[in-house]
């Protein structure tokens, strides 16, 4: 059983997500939040898999919630998909940035929805691969270097750690890095476990989002 937070300020929107996650089998409402300071308090208090985070909402956003969130969470950090009116919204590059897993469209189906929750929460921590990593590529050739603080020394991960790295940022799944290098999926993920434990990262997205600011993938190469 998948146990869900859903935050958003919308109240029709928050009710719709309800709706739809209460009637599939395999998930569980455990609360929801109609701004990021109630989310945060929610989150500590009911200990979520998932959080669908709205990103656009007045007093405590999405980004800032997200932050507080992962900052606090002990042991198992909740995983936050990101819920957006817009594919290119500089707001959800900063949740990334952040440590969410990814982002979906507001006007995704039923299906794609529960999916997505189901994939994040089994740990495949970037949904839809491809449009993240154009909403990626994007900001990161605009802001160029991250502007909060030097981003993490890479010299940390050994070459095949780097190449695995490269590999994700490209968009490729665990699966296909695997048949790239001739290895196992088993030990793509431990590659990629192992990077984001010597880089403090929470998530596969904020991987990525580093391997472009570094310069370890080029925006368009």
């Amino acid at each position: 059983m998948t146990r869900v937070l859903v935050v958003d300020d919308q109240f029709l929107i928050r009710a719709g997500l309800v709706g739809l996650l209460d009637a599939a089998p395999g998930f569980e409402v455990v609360g929801e939040a109609a701004d990021g300071a109630e989310a945060v308090r929610l989150a500590a208090k009911t200990r979520p898999d998932v959080i669908l985070m709205d990103i656009r909402m007045p007093g405590v956003n999405g980004i800032e919630a997200t932050e507080r969130i992962l900052a606090q969470a002990p042991d198992r950090a909740p995983r936050i998909l990101i819920l957006t009116t817009f594919d290119l919204d500089e707001y959800v590059y900063g949740a990334l940035r952040a440590g969410a897993c990814g982002f979906l469209l507001k006007d995704s189906g039923p299906e794609r929805l529960l999916a997505a929750v189901a994939a994040v929460d089994g740990g495949d921590a970037l949904f839809a691969p491809s449009v993240t990593r154009r909403l990626i590529e994007a900001f990161a050739r605009q802001r160029g270097p991250a502007q909060d603080g030097a981003p993490p020394d890479l010299d940390v991960l050994t070459s095949r750690e780097a190449e695995v790295l490269k590999l994700t940022a490209r968009g490729l799944s665990n699966l296909e890095i695997a048949g790239r290098l001739c290895i196992s999926e088993a030990t793509v993920k431990t590659h990629l476990n192992r990077t984001m434990t010597k880089l403090g990262l929470d998530s596969r997205a904020q991987a990525v989002v580093i391997a472009y600011e570094t310069g370890l993938v080029a925006p368009g190469g």
